[in-house]
C-alpha cells in the first residue's frame, strides 16, 4: 500500500512538472516562423483589453501578434513598448533603441489589469524603422 501511494505521488509531481514546463513555454512553438494573426498599435490592443478583459483574452491570448510602438525601456532580453507592452525577446538585438519605432511579433502570455501591461514572450523584430 505505502509503495502505491509513493508512486502515485511520484507520477503526480511528474506530470505537474510537465504540465507546469508547457504552460509556461507553450510547448514546442517557434512564434517567429508564425504568421501574425493580428498586427495592432500598442494603443488600440490595450484599449481592447481595459474594455473587456474576457474578450480580448479570447481574441488573442496565446496567439502569435505583432504590435506596433516605440521602445520606452530596453535591457538585453526585453523591450517595453509604449510604457505599456512587455516583451520578451527570444534574442537580443543591439540594433535597438530607446525611442525607435517598430514593430515586434510575439506570443500573448497575459494582460496585467493591475499594471495596465500586456505581456509577450517569444518576441523577435518584424519591422524596425
Amino acid at each position: 500500500m505505502k509503495k502505491k501511494i509513493i508512486l502515485a505521488a511520484l507520477a503526480i509531481t511528474v506530470l505537474g512538472v510537465f504540465g507546469y514546463y508547457y504552460a509556461w513555454y507553450g510547448g514546442a512553438r517557434n512564434v517567429s516562423s508564425e504568421e501574425a494573426v493580428f498586427t495592432v498599435s500598442s494603443k488600440k490592443i490595450i484599449d481592447e483589453f481595459d474594455s473587456d478583459i474576457e474578450k480580448s483574452n479570447t481574441k488573442y491570448l496565446e496567439k502569435a501578434i505583432a504590435i506596433e510602438g516605440i521602445v520606452s525601456e530596453m535591457s538585453p532580453k526585453q523591450i517595453i513598448i509604449d510604457n505599456i507592452i512587455v516583451c520578451d525577446l527570444k534574442e537580443s538585438d543591439p540594433s535597438i533603441k530607446k525611442g525607435q519605432s517598430l514593430t515586434l511579433k510575439g506570443r500573448v502570455v497575459g494582460y496585467d489589469d493591475l499594471m495596465g501591461e500586456l505581456k509577450l514572450d517569444q518576441c523577435s523584430v518584424v519591422n524596425n524603422d
